[in-house]
């Protein structure tokens, strides 16, 4: 599933989420409490930072701590080499690491990067791609079909699809899905448990 924008912003989550998950990232630091939670460098273009806060509330929801670097007090005014040490010394500390994949975050230098960075310091299992087009498009218009080929994918299920392995029918919810492997098959892992994997 490619979601649309406004998926997230039209869930029932309490603003109040919202609200601590942007106050937590404000005063980010690695040495606070905040990571008694599992925690999530969430990458995203400025621009995407609408469909941002209701994903954010949805993963503080599910008990994570989530990083933003665009509402960070300790980012330098300008961007410079002190915004990408601060950056990668972020995706480094951090449990995870969620590109919201956008059409303009794919086409950012700066979230490749970012994707970079956590491709090097998260590997695969501790990186998911949240595809979002823009409202209207089918799936196959998507620009991102390159990254979800690679990374697994935050998908959901609506609760009508089946387990290939038992027919059992898989929960709705929200999900981690690898790329579909040569045989065909897709792992898939329910969010929350992701998010606690270590």
């Amino acid at each position: 599933m490619i979601f649309e924008r406004g998926h997230f912003s039209n869930s029932n989550i309490q603003e109040s989420f919202i609200n601590e998950s942007l106050r937590d990232v404000r005063t980010f630091s690695s040495k606070s409490a905040y990571s008694a939670k599992p925690t999530v460098f969430l990458s995203h273009k400025h621009d995407d930072l609408k469909d941002l806060q209701g994903f954010m509330g949805k993963l503080q929801e599910l008990g994570a701590k989530v990083y933003i670097d665009s509402m960070d007090n300790k980012m330098p005014d300008q961007t410079s080499g002190d915004t990408a040490i601060r950056i990668k010394e972020v995706i480094k500390y951090c449990n995870k690491f969620i590109l919201l994949a956008t059409e303009k975050a794919i086409e950012s230098y700066w979230c490749n990067w970012e994707l970079g960075i956590g491709d090097t310091h998260k590997f695969i299992e501790h990186i998911a791609i949240l595809p979002m087009k823009e409202r209207g498009l089918n799936d196959l218009q998507y620009k991102g079909n390159e990254y979800l080929q690679i990374y697994p994918r935050i998908d959901y299920e609506d609760g009508t699809n089946h387990y290939r392995n038992n027919g059992g029918i898989i929960p709705q919810g929200y999900y981690v899905s690898k790329p579909i492997n040569k045989e065909g098959i897709r792992y898939i892992t329910l969010l929350t448990d992701w998010l606690n994997q270590k």
